[in-house]
């Protein structure tokens, strides 16, 4: 039997996909609400959020590579990677919670308080994640099998961020009832537990199955040598920089696009028909009521819909990549969700359908692109091995993390410098402001997007490339396992 390329049980896919639903509780509340947290609950400043986010993720970005290296190493009855999700599930938990509660200090203290828990959350996200993000590159090479795995696993996100995106508000309103510290405190108490149980049942499912050639010498210099050498993974490093610059500044400021843009009244009258529509159980669910906020609500609602068409992108996306190849497939991906982006520029304060569909077609876009990339990422791995010689599954998938970290901490500098630079002040929100509101959620993160685009033309691994690379690798693997 060869193991490289053994097909993979539902079960096995299911566990795995939940181990980045259990991140995404928290790494989309990062991305989403996490600076209009820390500015209209926590109470700093854009800008003070803006650095902390900076130093924390380029922090993270530190961390990430040594924490490849260690995960290479790493030798147990359970494998290299796994076992790090067992160890970092309850204290990834404790420290996302953690992250979310508002304590009684004075402004110093708070800032503190919030250097040490967010940067406690980016170690213990990379302890966590990068042995998370490698074991899908060894569990199996037949590329069908990766593709359908990825494809799984980006359902199971998506799921997890309707959580997020859909009802995080909601039930914090409805648990703080007017007390939104204390409601973002008992709701990530909520997502954090259940993030501890999912990352359980992907350490329990999952079997990792691709090892190294056993006379490969264990070399850190010539690991990050290799990388160097390696031009498929320096296009993806720079690639993720710009894709999570791009998500961070856009889905860092929609929120306040809903609450200081759109208009109050025609927000109402939108809850209210959805009300007696679609959505007959808003009341029930919190998303209408005393203690919600209209703004909150209708985009709660539409990031609901809006994950629903992404699901829709996902499962299309894995035929389109079959037929047309991974890199083709995500240019066509960003082209779009870039025109959709752009676009919000065009939005008035009462569009609120135009805003509905823009950001339901953007979400469908968006879920094409999804799981490419790190299917991709898998398949630098692979190149690696291929054309290097050399197989490092950590500390590929590290390096290219480090890109997402950079990004996400490039992006949030920027979107918290930009929403300063234009006056933003949670009580007296200037047209100015709004301004910088707008240009933030549409033609900035359109241009990082454009860029992204660009880079995919210069990115070699071709569907023709992928498959010799399985078989030949394959046939390798067969040979050192019956050495």
């Amino acid at each position: 039997m060869q193991s490289n390329t053994q097909k993979l049980s539902v079960a096995e896919k299911l566990g795995f996909s939940l181990g980045d639903g259990a991140a995404n509780f928290i790494f989309q509340t990062i991305m989403l609400l996490q600076l209009s947290f820390y500015t209209d609950t926590f109470g700093i400043s854009a800008v003070a959020a803006g650095t902390l986010f900076l130093i924390g993720r380029l922090w993270g970005g530190i961390v990430d590579p040594v924490m490849g290296a260690i995960a290479d190493r790493t030798k147990t009855r359970w494998g290299k990677f796994r076992p790090w999700i067992l160890w970092t599930a309850v204290p990834f938990g404790i420290i996302g919670f953690l992250a979310f509660i508002t304590p009684d200090f004075t402004l110093t203290g708070k800032i503190i308080y919030a250097y040490i828990t967010y940067i406690l959350l980016m170690t213990i996200y990379s302890m966590n994640n990068i042995p998370y993000s490698a074991l899908s590159g060894v569990i199996t090479g037949d590329m069908k099998q990766r593709t359908s795995l990825f494809s799984i696993r980006f359902v199971v996100v998506c799921l997890a961020t309707i959580a997020i995106q859909g009802f995080a508000l909601p039930m914090v309103n409805h648990f703080g009832k007017g007390d939104s510290a204390k409601g973002y405190g008992i709701t990530m108490g909520i997502f954090a537990f259940l993030a501890m149980i999912f990352f359980f049942i992907t350490f329990f499912t999952t079997k990792e199955r691709i090892k190294p050639d056993p006379k490969q010498q264990s070399s850190l210099k010539e690991d990050l040598a290799t990388l160097l050498k390696n031009k498929p993974w320096i296009i993806m490093f720079v690639l993720f920089v710009m894709m999570f610059v791009f998500l961070t500044i856009r889905n860092g400021n929609l929120l306040f696009f809903f609450r200081y843009y759109l208009d109050t009244e025609s927000l109402t009258i939108f809850i209210e028909k959805a009300n007696k529509g679609l959505f007959g159980l808003l009341g029930f669910m919190g998303f209408i009521g005393e203690n919600a906020n209209v703004a909150d609500s209708v985009f709660s609602i539409m990031n609901i819909l809006g994950q629903l068409a992404a699901i829709v992108g996902i499962t299309i996306s894995n035929s389109l990549a079959v037929k047309f190849g991974k890199r083709d497939t995500l240019i066509f991906g960003f082209l779009l969700s870039m025109i959709c982006t752009a676009l919000f520029i065009s939005i008035s304060p009462s569009g609120i359908m135009l805003t509905l569909i823009l950001q339901i077609l953007f979400n469908l876009s968006w879920g094409i692109t999804m799981s490419l990339p790190w299917a991709m990422m898998a398949d630098v791995a692979d190149f690696s091995e291929w054309k290097l010689n050399r197989r490092s599954t950590g500390i590929v998938f590290a390096g290219i993390v480090v890109g997402l970290k950079v990004g996400l901490a490039l992006g949030g500098f920027i979107g918290g410098f930009i929403l300063s630079l234009y006056g933003y002040e949670r009580d007296a929100i200037t047209p100015t402001a709004i301004s910088g509101i707008r240009m933030l959620s549409s033609i900035y993160p359109a241009i990082a997007l454009c860029i992204v685009i660009i880079l995919l033309f210069f990115y070699r691994i071709t569907g023709e490339m992928e498959l010799t690379m399985q078989n030949e690798l394959a046939e390798r693997r067969k040979a050192h396992d019956h050495q």
